[in-house]
């Protein structure tokens, strides 16, 4: 047998070799073919007829499919997240509004409640001023209103023995003044309903009352508050004191 040499030429490339394997395995299949029954048209036609391993084409509908169900996943999970900032937001401002009415809430009860207690006091007012006596301007007038100044001080003392006082002292004459006793003689005259000196009445003076000693009111209240002090009560006063 003969050998066949290549000597001169160039080495079979690798497009080279699977040419000739395609040609072989062509030759094959017709050979194969040939020696296949007549009644195996059929099968061999069911084969060729089945579907292949792999279809490239087949993934692309899938891909496309999950493209969409992430796509729809994720704006539903942004949806949500805008829901959740709309709901959180609704409530802040909702917690607001509550605080903002409260306060004005609280503001108007306590508008409401200085009102009521101004009014009160306003009442109060009026009506102890409706109750305060109103005395006549005389001796009659001056007696009483002492002897109410003297209750709320403590000072003893009764109407009859303050009038029977001052009608000997100074006949009721508020501006009376004694100018030749001793008192006078050492530059101290008695003064006033009572015929008080300025020192007595000073040391003597009821708070509340004037502090001017012609003053009827204060001039019969200062000698009250002497007389108790050093008598008792002008009521144990019946002559000079």
């Amino acid at each position: 047998m003969s050998k066949l040499s290549f000597s001169g030429h160039s080495p079979l490339t690798k497009t080279h070799k699977y040419s000739i394997a395609g040609v072989a395995t062509l030759g094959a299949a017709a050979l194969a073919f040939t020696l296949v029954p007549g009644n195996s048209q059929a099968e061999a036609e069911t084969i060729s007829a089945a579907p292949v391993a792999f279809d490239v084409t087949a993934g692309k509908p899938q891909i496309k499919d999950v493209h969409a169900s992430v796509t729809n996943q994720m704006a539903a999970a942004d949806q949500q997240v805008k829901n959740a900032a709309a709901k959180l937001k609704a409530t802040q401002v909702a917690a607001t509004k509550k605080a903002a009415d409260a306060a004005a809430a609280k503001a108007k009860a306590d508008a409401a409640a200085k009102a009521v207690k101004d009014r009160q006091v306003r009442e109060a007012a009026s009506r102890a001023a409706a109750r305060k006596p109103v005395y006549a301007n005389n001796l009659d007038g001056w007696i009483r209103e002492s002897l109410s100044i003297m209750k709320t001080k403590g000072i003893p003392g009764s109407y009859e023995g303050l009038h029977r006082n001052i009608l000997r002292e100074s006949s009721g004459n508020p501006q009376a003044i004694n100018n030749w006793d001793i008192n006078a003689i050492n530059g101290i005259p008695s003064k006033g309903l009572l015929q008080v000196i300025p020192p007595t009445f000073t040391a003597y003076h009821v708070p509340g009352t004037s502090w001017n000693i012609y003053d009827p009111v204060a001039n019969i209240t200062a000698a009250a508050n002497y007389a108790a002090d050093k008598y008792g009560s002008m009521d144990n006063v019946n002559s000079a004191y």
